[in-house]
């Protein structure tokens, strides 16, 4: 859910990080963090959103997609919530996925418990993991809970059950009670043993207790080995409960690079139809993006992962397209987002360049899924990170090394292990620079990696250019 309030909220989580990683934290002494699954090291996570996916909204017409999805080469299948939805101050027509009504069932909207068993075994088959939204820090108005335990709700100075933020269709749980954790763990447990899933994306994490993340994922890891995605940016969820969490603050940086930031600033709430015009201020891209790693690298767990995106359900909806917002630096911030460290995000539509954005409360007209040639775009970069042992999440990945431009607008760097190495260029801008770098030099012989072909490293970068070469 990405609303005002959310953003500010991670916004300030973020800058207490800021403010004490430089006395208390360095990537010396922080813990590696949680035992990752090895399947995941080189993975792509895609975001399923049932009910824009295909024009009937269900989970049997979604099936008939996995195909593709195979063909595409994502790994890990995220859900959206699949859960019930609350009736009681619903928004719009057919309300928000996370407003829950009860987390034991499947909203009759995308079809039965039957049909999920199904999709997930066929991706399983097909060698995909599924992981599945999970919303634990609210229920929806009228969930279950509210009838027979209305003491697991935090309440007013009057008594009175509250939302969270101005989420006006969802209540607030009180984590203060034992008996509302163990139900939540129990009810996380159920979709494991029943449907067989492989983890879950949390939904506002950093508003739950960490404590009780923690508790879950023993549970969870009991049952079998899971992944879990914290919508959060709080480096200690990553040290015992999450294996990944949310780069919120690299799609920031990425506004700010292609609109200026005035402009991002102004967008980052607001569903904005002109196209992102990189030149509304000038600003040095390059360290932008050196000054976020550094702090990123100080704050988490050395073995954490981050998502990194350029749109998702909250982005699209809420702020716009990835065109909306990147303008034609659309595939540059791509390639960013697939070789700096962590795991890449493709969302629905995105790997065939849907530039609209979907209804959140509301049934909205299905991706055209024609392949195309965005599509084997992401295609490419997916072959990418599966065949480039440097681009593991992680510390199973390369170390970057950056080579440093006299232009603030180049970006140039390398992921290398012995047995791999992957060499980025990037221009971050709409105008042209030229590549004259102050200390080291990237020297050898490289491939491209989009053409496999060998050829001299460019001097020059035209508008938005991107190469990326392996070696």
């Amino acid at each position: 859910m990405n609303k005002l309030h959310h953003l500010i909220m991670l916004s300030l989580v973020l800058s207490l990080f800021s403010c004490t990683s430089k006395n208390a934290n360095t990537s010396d002494n922080l813990q590696a963090g949680v035992s990752h699954p090895e399947w995941s090291r080189n993975a792509v996570i895609y975001e399923v959103n049932l009910r824009q996916y295909t024009n009937e909204g269900t989970i049997k017409a979604f099936q008939n997609h996995l195909p593709q999805l195979k063909e595409l080469g994502v790994d890990i299948l995220w859900f959206m919530p699949i859960n019930p939805i609350s009736e009681l101050n619903r928004k719009g027509k057919l309300g928000s996925y996370y407003a829950v009504k009860n987390y034991k069932e499947v909203n009759p909207e995308f079809g039965t418990i039957a049909d999920f068993k199904e999709v997930v075994k066929k991706a399983h088959e097909l060698g995909f993991k599924v992981i599945l939204d999970w919303v634990a820090n609210h229920t929806g108005c009228d969930n279950v809970w509210l009838k027979q335990h209305p003491d697991w709700y935090m309440k007013d100075s009057l008594g009175k059950v509250v939302s969270p933020f101005n989420w006006t269709d969802t209540y607030k749980l009180d984590y203060s009670k034992k008996e509302m954790r163990a139900a939540m763990i129990d009810a996380m447990k159920f979709w494991i043993k029943e449907c067989d899933i492989d983890g879950y994306r949390c939904d506002v994490a950093f508003e739950v207790p960490t404590d009780f993340w923690n508790d879950a994922r023993k549970e969870l890891d009991s049952i079998k080995p899971v992944f879990m995605l914290a919508e959060a940016e709080k480096p200690e969820l990553n040290e015992k409960a999450f294996d990944m969490s949310y780069n919120w603050p690299l799609k920031d940086v990425m506004n700010k690079i292609a609109k200026g930031p005035k402009e991002a600033d102004k967008a980052q709430y607001v569903h904005k139809k002109e196209k992102a015009d990189s030149s509304a201020k000038t600003m040095n891209a390059a360290e932008e993006l050196d000054k976020l790693l550094a702090h990123q690298d100080s704050v988490f767990p050395k073995d954490a992962y981050l998502m990194n995106h350029i749109t998702n359900h909250d982005l699209n909806s809420w702020e716009g397209t990835e065109f909306d917002r990147l303008g034609d630096g659309v595939r540059t911030f791509a390639i960013l987002t697939y070789t700096l460290k962590g795991m890449p995000l493709i969302y629905t539509g995105q790997e065939v360049g849907m530039n609209r954005a979907f209804k959140f409360f509301e049934k909205d007209k299905a991706p055209d899924w024609t392949k195309n040639e965005t599509f084997a775009f992401y295609k490419k970069l997916n072959e990418l990170k599966h065949s480039q042992p440097a681009l593991a999440a992680g510390i199973k990945g390369g170390e970057m090394v950056r080579y440093i431009t006299e232009s603030p607008n180049a970006y140039v760097f390398a992921r290398k292990l012995p047995s791999s190495e992957v060499l980025v260029y990037l221009n971050l801008s709409k105008d042209p620079v030229n590549l004259s770098f102050k200390k080291e030099t990237p020297k050898g012989e490289y491939t491209n990696f989009f053409t496999g072909k060998k050829e001299s490293l460019p001097t020059t970068l035209a508008s938005w250019e991107y190469k990326v070469y392996v070696k």
